[in-house]
Formats: structure tokens, C-alpha cells, sequence
């Protein structure tokens, strides 16, 4: 027992479709085998067995869940780390039956941010029941599980987050004490010739600029490697970007950048005058979850602080 411790084609911002600009036309096929099992031997046997359990007590209970987090990412990349939490994916109507199943197993649970995130506790391991992202984009829908990738955690079988859903709700975190650049640039050098490009782009959408800024890095991280990224992909993006010089200038001052950074840009909001992109229209989420949200700045800011991350192994061939 346990102690308490978008589908749709993507735009520029004057309403011109990326999808005019022609198909992508170069492979986009899935793995075709299964991802390398991502080892697990920094974990503790009682960490071990306190995950697996979740994973039996989700099947238990008839969940649909995906692993994310270091497990597939390790799977993906041969990137290997712990940091003390196990990231399942979930769509938010079957959160409360997974919250009740892991209750009744023994873990304490929680809603942790009720836009997006669930938690379940045993000792100083938990699990983060996610179906959504913090700034309210990459929710998790059918097409999540549709792509699923077949594979293997802690010596069982089980479904693991696409790569394209995963570079999608990565490119967002550029936090002052987390940026997860670095994992969209892994993900991207491993995955590159197997990746929907055309799936990518509609789940972007008219925040194609954050994906073109990405794989701009890419080029400059691997610039031996920059002709992996398709050029009809570039070419549409940077078409897009040409498309804007030309357009006139939104009359409504907008900031974008809480999207990126929760903390960062509260200035833009709070004193400056611009309208929090997060919010309807063009976002999701009400005033009543930026608030919270807010307020637990410097509670995760610790948190993710503290977490350590363990080792990187030998990157895989392509």
C-alpha cells in the first residue's frame, strides 16, 4: 500500500491555409518496427513495482491510456532519465475512472490542475495523469491513441504517445527553469523520415510559427542533418512567414508569449495591456485556470527544479 507523499489545417495569423501551399510529399510512414525498450534500471524495485501496479490497476479498470514522458521518450530517442514521475496520457472524460481504480489500489489522488493534469501518489513516486497541456493547447484526443505506438515499459506491452503529439505539446514549454528544445531536437534527429508532416502541421495550426522555429534550430543543431526536415515542409512554413511581411498588422494588441511561459510574460497581461492569448477566442482556458495556474508558479517551479534528470545513453541509429 501506498503512503501520501486539433486535427485541422494549419493557418498564419491573416487566415491564409499552410495546407494551400502544396502536400508534403516525402515519406511519412509509421516505425516500421517497435521503439527500442527504453531501460529502467535507475529505477528502485519498489518504484518498479509502484509503477507497474498503476499500469495493471489502468488496465484493471479499462482505461485507454498512452505512456509518455521519459518512457517514450527514451523508447523514441535512447535517451534514458528518471525524474521520480510517471507521465500517462489520458482523455479528460476517462480521468475520473482512472482516479478512482488508483484510489482503490492504494495510491492517494488528486487533481492537480483541473485544466489539464491529475495526480496519484505512493511514497515519493507519483504518476501524472495529463490529458491536456498547461496553456490549454495539445489536449488529448482519438487521434492520440489512432497513432499510438506500440511498445514495451518496465517488461510490460503498452501503447506509447506518437512522436508527432509529443513535439507538438514539447515545442510550447520554454519555461525560465524548464525548456523542452532540447527533446523536440531528439525527437526530431530520431524520427524525422517516419513523422507525419502533414498531421504535425494541422495540429500546430496557426501557432505554426513555434514549429518553425524548432526545426530552424534543428538546422543549426545539426547542420549536417538540416536536409532531414522536408523542404516542402520549409518551404510551406517559411511561404507562410513571406505571407505576413505582406499582410497588415493585427489591430488588437495579443500576447502569444503565455503560451510558451506561464511566468514570463505576466507582465504582457497584467500590466501592459495585452490580451492573454490562452484565452477565448484564440485559447481555451478561462480566467478562473490562469488563475490557478498561475498561482502555482512557484510551487512546480521547485518541483521541477528538484527533479533530477539521471544519465543519457549512446544515441541510436537512424
Amino acid at each position: 500500500m501506498c503512503q501520501k507523499g486539433a486535427g485541422r489545417s494549419a493557418e498564419t495569423s491573416d487566415g491564409t491555409s499552410l495546407a494551400a501551399s502544396g502536400a508534403v510529399t516525402e515519406p511519412a510512414a509509421a516505425p516500421a518496427t517497435t521503439p527500442r525498450t527504453t531501460p529502467d534500471t535507475e529505477l528502485s524495485p519498489e518504484t518498479r513495482d509502484r509503477y507497474r501496479r498503476a499500469i495493471e490497476t489502468l488496465e484493471r479498470a479499462g482505461v485507454p491510456y498512452l505512456v509518455g514522458g521519459a518512457y517514450a521518450f527514451g523508447n523514441y530517442t535512447g535517451i534514458v532519465r528518471h525524474t521520480k514521475d510517471f507521465d500517462v496520457f489520458l482523455r479528460e472524460e476517462d480521468l475520473p475512472r482512472a482516479l478512482e481504480g488508483l484510489r482503490r489500489a492504494g495510491f492517494a489522488v488528486g487533481i492537480h490542475s483541473p485544466h489539464w493534469l491529475g495526480k496519484a501518489y505512493c511514497g515519493d513516486d507519483f504518476i501524472d495523469l495529463i490529458f491536456s497541456a498547461g496553456n490549454g493547447i495539445a489536449r488529448v484526443d482519438e487521434l492520440w491513441f489512432e497513432h499510438a505506438v506500440p511498445g514495451e515499459v518496465l517488461g510490460m506491452p503498452a501503447r506509447l504517445c506518437p512522436a508527432e503529439e509529443m513535439i507538438w505539446s514539447k515545442a510550447f514549454v520554454m519555461e525560465r527553469e524548464r525548456s523542452d528544445g532540447a527533446d523536440v531536437a531528439h525527437l526530431l534527429r530520431a524520427t524525422a523520415e517516419r513523422l507525419d508532416w502533414e498531421r504535425l502541421l494541422a495540429r500546430f495550426g496557426e501557432n505554426w510559427r513555434v514549429l518553425l522555429a524548432h526545426l530552424v534550430l534543428f538546422g543549426f543543431i545539426y547542420p549536417g542533418e538540416r536536409y532531414r526536415i522536408p523542404a516542402a515542409v520549409m518551404r510551406r512554413l517559411t511561404d507562410a512567414l513571406g505571407a505576413e511581411l505582406d499582410a497588415p498588422a493585427p489591430g488588437e494588441r495579443v500576447c502569444r508569449g503565455t503560451l510558451l511561459s506561464r511566468e514570463q510574460y505576466l507582465p504582457e497581461v497584467e500590466r501592459w495591456g495585452y490580451r492573454d492569448a490562452r484565452l477565448p477566442p484564440s485559447g481555451t482556458m478561462t480566467e478562473e485556470q490562469i488563475d490557478l495556474w498561475t498561482a502555482r508558479i512557484e510551487e512546480d517551479g521547485a518541483q521541477a527544479t528538484a527533479a533530477a534528470v539521471v544519465s543519457a545513453g549512446s544515441p541510436p541509429d537512424r
